[in-house]
């Protein structure tokens, strides 16, 4: 892979450096991402097993230094004194960007206390990839991995159900039937896109009406994100019939069966078919 010569050559301010990695496709790293990586003192990796192959891929030997989620307290004050001393440290996890729901934000509220450097560099998310192809409203909630505890499936879901904005939720594929019946409970007349395998060889997109989602049959391979659309909006007065349903009804109803002005009726309206069925047995009853 060549660079251009100019960018390799600029030098690179000392500090933090956040960088995503790809989710799946390893194209979509940035050109930056990896000259960084090449110039970094320490690349601090969720998985150094993963991060290791990433790496390999694009000729990066920079040191690697475990760094997850069991031990990140513990590594701060040693990250901290690197950082003190002009290094230029990495901070990746095993897919997308870190710190979000991957370890991270310890060390960079640290950094900010401390007031060093921490440099953000774009890059790949799971979250804004399933949200740019869902076509739901661009203003998104995104809550993390989908709540494990019943207590706090209650309670946070209970919460969410009342944001009109679209929800993001990382979900592993060996929770998604049994979180299935809440979801629907919670989000009843919403759709629904679960994505899986975003941006690998397999990927696929499912989307459905939140009321016909069904446990699926065979487990799905790969992690899940799934994006919840906003409420519907209904139109203010589209649940009222207007005066001029009204008196055409009155005029039916001295000739047609109630089923068959509901019928008429209910065709170019989305006024409930109940409503004009009521509505009909009260002329019956005037009469």
């Amino acid at each position: 892979m060549t660079l251009n010569p100019k960018f390799q050559n600029k030098e690179i301010k000392k500090g933090l450096y956040i960088i995503p990695t790809p989710i799946g496709n390893l194209g979509d790293i940035t050109y930056r991402a990896i000259e960084i990586l090449k110039k970094s003192d320490l690349i601090l990796c969720e998985d150094t097993r993963i991060s290791k192959k990433v790496m390999e891929k694009f000729d990066v030997k920079s040191k690697l230094f475990s760094n997850h989620k069991f031990n990140e307290k513990k590594n701060l004050s040693l990250i901290i004194n690197h950082l003190r001393n002009d290094k230029i440290i990495s901070l990746v996890s095993d897919a997308g960007t870190p710190g979000i729901s991957d370890p991270g934000a310890i060390l960079v509220r640290e950094c900010v206390k401390e007031k060093i450097n921490i440099f953000p560099l774009p890059g790949p998310s799971a979250v804004s990839t399933a949200v740019s192809i869902s076509g739901f409203s661009e203003k998104y909630f995104f809550y993390g991995f989908f709540p494990t505890k019943l207590k706090d499936i209650k309670n946070d879901l209970k919460f969410l159900s009342q944001l009109d904005s679209s929800i993001v939720f990382f979900m592993s594929p060996k929770k998604i039937n049994k979180a299935i019946p809440f979801i629907k409970n919670s989000f009843s007349e919403r759709d629904i896109l679960i994505c899986r395998e975003m941006t690998k060889f397999y990927e696929e997109y499912l989307r459905y009406k939140v009321d016909n989602l069904k446990p699926f049959d065979e487990t799905l391979k790969g992690e899940l994100t799934l994006v919840i659309s906003e409420k519907k909006k209904i139109k203010k007065g589209s649940l009222l019939l207007s005066e001029s349903d009204k008196n055409n009804i009155r005029e039916m109803i001295k000739k047609l069966s109630v089923k068959e002005i509901v019928n008429l009726i209910s065709q170019n309206n989305s006024v409930p078919k109940k409503k004009i069925y009521n509505f009909c047995l009260k002329l019956k009853n005037e009469v």
